[in-house]
């Protein structure tokens, strides 16, 4: 199978891991890495032995077929525009956009010029999370009824070397953290039909404790607990909560409960992690994981499976569509919150295709 030239636009923390993984997938042929940053493309460039570029020069060179944007969110929909009227096909950082207003015209521009657009997070096509998704679908746990998703630390500015953005305008724990939950629910258990939230705001601002900015304090924007409930089209009930403002707790990221039993879900910020099942009778017993890439990060699977989707003709699952989903619903949250009301969410993607236990990525053929 013929590989495809990609470009990536954005050379920020998670560009490290996208690289690093990108050897796992031969069908993408990386060439060139670019930053408004030119000191940032060359120093990454240099790192990975590619080629910096401007974002000009990358959006004009024939050779790439696929943006990879890892910009930051704020200009995750400005980036995605420029490089599908360029006709690139584009695959974005989490999330699509900070508000599904503005990452509307991104489906929009895509479908009328027959490109494709994809977005993190795609650590629900782990060896993890696909295994779970097989338990589920086998009906091992029975009809799922209920769940729980949990996401709580004490916040970003305790490692992060300049976190401002995550309690600015489009931050906050459930537009950072809330695509991994939601997007591996969705997988699971199909889409959101409907949000019940309720927001609040610790402080008004916080301290860095981390260098080099240990000292500077930061504005909050942006309500930094969020808890609620999703009521999925398939009739299940999630509880959920996103916070930067809890120093400890001891939930599990996501548990599901059927009318057979219940599973515990790993992390969905993670390709692998343990899988247990229980029942009424039968305290909780871990499971074998039994679909690949649960060993690592494979955090570039996403675009690999656009690439072989291009060249098969078939839907990628990453798509632009499961993230709006994600970003309708995580949008949600604060209207409820503000409206003391439930909020219907409007947009229904299909669940993406489950991966066959033996698919490998890692080939051409």
């Amino acid at each position: 199978m013929e590989r495809l030239g990609i470009g990536i636009i954005g050379c920020g923390n998670i560009s490290e891991a996208y690289l690093k993984a990108a050897s796992n997938f031969p069908i993408l042929d990386i060439k060139g890495i670019a930053d408004i940053r030119p000191e940032a493309a060359e120093a990454r460039a240099s790192q990975f032995g590619l080629r910096a570029m401007s974002v000009d020069e990358m959006l004009a060179d024939p050779s790439i077929q696929i943006v990879v944007n890892l910009t930051i969110p704020a200009a995750h929909v400005e980036v995605g525009l420029r490089a599908l009227a360029a006709g690139k096909h584009v695959h974005s950082e989490k999330p699509l956009g900070l508000t599904t207003a503005e990452a509307r015209p991104l489906l929009h521009m895509a479908k009328e010029r027959g490109l494709r657009v994809g977005c993190a997070p795609d650590t629900f096509l782990g060896g993890s999370h696909q295994t779970c998704r097989k338990l589920i679908d086998e009906g091992v746990i029975g009809r799922p009824l209920a769940g729980s998703a949990f996401f709580m630390c004490p916040g970003h500015e305790r490692w992060h070397p300049n976190p401002a953005f995550y309690y600015a305008k489009g931050g906050g724990p459930m537009l950072d953290m809330g695509p991994y939950y939601i997007t591996a629910l969705v997988n699971l258990i199909g889409p959101v039909a409907r949000v019940a939230g309720i927001t609040s705001r610790a402080r008004a601002e916080r301290e860095i404790t981390s260098e080099p900015l240990k000292g500077t304090m930061i504005p909050v924007e942006v309500a930094t607990h969020v808890a609620g409930t999703l009521e999925f089209v398939s009739g299940a009930v999630v509880s959920i909560a996103m916070s930067f403002d809890v120093p400890r707790h001891r939930h599990r990221p996501i548990e599901l409960y059927g009318t057979a039993g219940s599973l515990s879900v790993p992390d969905p910020n993670r390709f692998f992690g343990a899988i247990e099942l229980a029942t009424a009778a039968k305290d909780w017993t871990e499971q074998p994981t039994e679909h690949p890439y649960a060993s690592g990060n494979y955090r570039i699977i996403g675009v690999a499976d656009m690439a072989h989707a291009i060249r098969s003709g078939r839907p990628h699952r990453a798509s632009g569509e499961l993230a709006f989903h994600a970003l309708e619903v995580m949008e949600a949250f604060q209207l409820s919150s503000e409206r003391g009301a439930h909020v219907t969410i409007e947009s229904r993607p299909e669940r993406p295709a489950m991966l066959p236990t033996t698919l490998q990525f890692g080939s051409l053929d």
